[in-house]
């Protein structure tokens, strides 16, 4: 036999052995990997990706029903000219309410702080009133104002020094004076008691007095609502 065939089987021999060797490791990598964790895993995935989509889903329907209402109810007022007037002034006099572009009167509070110390450490802090805010909100509380300023969503209760608060950009001082509307009982219970709002501020060795009232009026915001990050 020629040494050229003798050297093409030996080359063939060995490349037969190699392909042979890398099939036998193929099989075992496949035979030692764990086949059920991968499924599980997958499978997990799955469900959470079709929780996600679903809660896409449901909200997406959500948008879309409370538009279509909306459509309906033009539709259904659309032939007459003043009941469209009127259902538009109604949705803008809703609007202008959650954004606090209207006066409103009813059923509140109002709390009234008086400062008998007036040293740094003790004199009331825009944390006291913003404690005062947040207990009214939670209590249901459907418009408040300090001092004639009315609280909204943006609005700013800031310490300027040691001198004074700011609200709205706007320079307060005491008295304070802080209506709610909303239920008198739920929103009167909610500052006092072991613990509420305004037995702190007594604590500290000021005045608070809080008064139920039938007519708590609550003037409009006045300023410029701006939105820095929201984009059309």
């Amino acid at each position: 036999m020629k040494k050229g065939k003798v050297t093409m089987i030996f080359t063939i021999a060995i490349a037969c052995f190699a392909l042979t060797l890398v099939m036998f490791m193929q099989f075992k990598i496949v035979n030692e990997t764990d086949i059920t964790s991968i499924e599980t895993m997958r499978e997990e995935e799955l469900r959470t990706e079709l929780a996600n989509w679903k809660q896409k889903y449901e909200e997406t329907v959500q948008q879309y029903d409370a538009t279509q209402k909306k459509i309906d109810e033009y539709k259904t007022k659309k032939e007459n000219n003043v009941e469209t007037a009127v259902l538009v002034h109604d949705e803008l006099e809703q609007s202008n309410i959650l954004l606090g572009k209207t006066d409103l009167m009813g059923e509140g509070i109002e709390i009234t702080i008086k400062e008998t110390q007036e040293d740094e450490y003790s004199r009331v802090k825009d944390s006291d009133l913003i404690t005062i805010v947040n207990a009214l909100k939670y209590a249901g509380a459907e418009a408040i104002s300090i001092n004639e300023e009315r609280i909204i969503n943006m609005s700013d209760i800031v310490d300027i020094g040691s001198s004074f608060i700011k609200i709205n950009g706007q320079r307060i001082l005491a008295p304070y004076v802080i209506k709610a509307i909303g239920n008198k009982a739920y929103l009167e219970s909610s500052l006092l008691g072991n613990g509420g709002a305004a037995e702190q501020i007594k604590k500290m060795g000021h005045e608070v007095q809080i008064t139920q009232n039938n007519n708590v009026l609550i003037k409009k915001y006045n300023g410029d609502i701006n939105y820095k990050y929201i984009s059309d």
